[in-house]
C-alpha cells in the first residue's frame, strides 16, 4: 500500500501541473473595468455623479491596458494575442468543429475579441466626455465643447448610448466565448482570471 501524499507533496504536484499565466495587473485590470463599466451602464440617468467617476475610472483603465500591452508581461502584450484575420476566422471555424487548438494566453477570437472591446469602450468613453462637456459644460472638454450647440450634445449623447449598448453585446459575446473554451477544453477560464493559473499540459506557448 503506498503512503498518502504529504501537503508539500500535493502542493508540488499542483505546481508542476499549473503555470501563471495572467499577472495581478492584468487581473486586477479586468475585474475593475467589469465593475466600472457595469456602474456606468445601470447609473446612467439617474446617479449622474456616480457614471460619471465610473467613467472616468473606465477610461484610466483603458490608458493602463494599453501601455500594459506595450511593456506588461508576455500574455498581457498586444504582440501575443493579436493575429491576422485569417488565421481568426480559421480558429473560429476549427472551433465549430471542437477542432480549437489550446492557447495558454488569449486564442486568436478572444485576442480580437479584446481589441474590440478596447476600441468600443475607447468610443464610449470619448462620446460621454462630448456630451457631458456639451450639456454639463465640464469635464475635460468643457472649455470648447461648452458653447457647441445642443444638437451636437444630443449627436454624442447618441452616440454615447450605441457604443455602451455595443459594448454590452460584447461582452455578452466575449461571455459565450469563455464558456465554450471552457468546456472544449474543460478548463475553468473564469477562475483563471482571479487566480492567474491555467493548465500547464498541452497548450500553444
Amino acid at each position: 500500500m503506498r503512503p498518502e501524499p504529504t501537503n508539500w507533496q500535493v502542493i508540488k504536484v499542483k505546481h508542476k501541473q499549473s503555470i501563471k499565466v495572467w499577472d495581478p495587473l492584468v487581473r486586477l485590470f479586468h475585474w475593475l473595468l467589469v465593475a466600472a463599466f457595469f456602474v456606468a451602464y445601470v447609473t446612467e440617468d439617474d446617479l449622474m455623479v456616480l457614471h460619471v467617476w465610473a467613467g472616468y475610472l473606465l477610461i484610466g483603465l483603458l490608458v493602463f491596458r494599453v501601455l500594459w500591452g506595450l511593456v506588461g508581461g508576455r500574455h498581457a502584450r498586444f504582440s501575443d494575442f493579436v493575429y491576422p484575420p485569417r488565421q481568426v476566422l480559421r480558429f473560429l471555424k476549427e472551433t465549430l468543429f471542437f477542432r480549437a487548438k489550446r492557447y495558454l494566453g488569449h486564442n486568436p477570437a478572444g485576442g480580437a475579441m479584446i481589441i474590440v472591446l478596447l476600441l468600443s469602450l475607447t468610443m464610449t468613453g470619448l462620446a460621454g466626455l462630448l456630451t457631458y462637456g456639451v450639456e454639463e459644460a465640464a469635464g475635460p472638454f468643457a472649455p470648447w465643447a461648452g458653447g457647441m450647440d445642443e444638437r451636437w450634445g444630443e449627436a454624442f449623447e447618441e452616440a454615447h448610448e450605441f457604443f455602451a449598448n455595443f459594448t454590452l453585446l460584447l461582452v455578452f459575446v466575449h461571455v459565450m466565448g469563455v464558456l465554450v473554451e471552457s468546456t472544449l477544453h474543460r478548463e475553468n477560464l473564469v477562475r483563471a482570471m482571479f487566480t492567474g493559473y491555467k493548465r500547464a499540459e498541452h497548450a500553444k506557448e
